[in-house]
């Protein structure tokens, strides 16, 4: 059983928008900080945004500001990933993680991690 699981992934269209979810199974999120990365195939895992306590202190990488925004539903146990104006440079495994700080997961740290799902943008 995986704590976190990712959906809403799939093959899209440049330009396209997707909103990615992260529910959380028997793992309580409201007093954690909650984040969202990616990891295309050949490069290095990439934060990507952060979410505090009740919303407080979001965090963005600057390559996605602007076009994602993250938001959480704590009474479900989500967190989300709204995706705008994808390009081919978006394709990447997304992952959700669990963590004690947009700070701490801004570097990269988390206690809880997801398995994924696959965002590809086709040009």
């Amino acid at each position: 059983q995986v704590p976190l699981v990712e959906s809403g992934g799939g093959l899209v269209q440049a330009g396209d928008s997707v909103r990615l979810s992260c529910v959380a199974s028997g793992l309580t999120l409201s007093r954690y900080a909650m984040g969202w990365f990616r990891q295309a195939p050949g490069k290095e895992r990439e934060f990507v945004a952060a979410i505090g306590w009740h919303g407080a202190s979001i965090k963005y990488a600057d390559s996605v500001r602007g076009r994602f925004t993250i938001s959480r539903e704590d009474a479900k146990n989500t967190v989300s990933l709204q995706m705008n104006s994808l390009t081919p440079e978006d394709t990447a495994l997304y992952l959700c993680a669990r963590g004690q700080s947009t700070l701490r997961l801004s570097k990269g740290w988390g206690d809880t991690w997801g398995q994924g799902t696959q965002v590809t943008v086709s040009s």
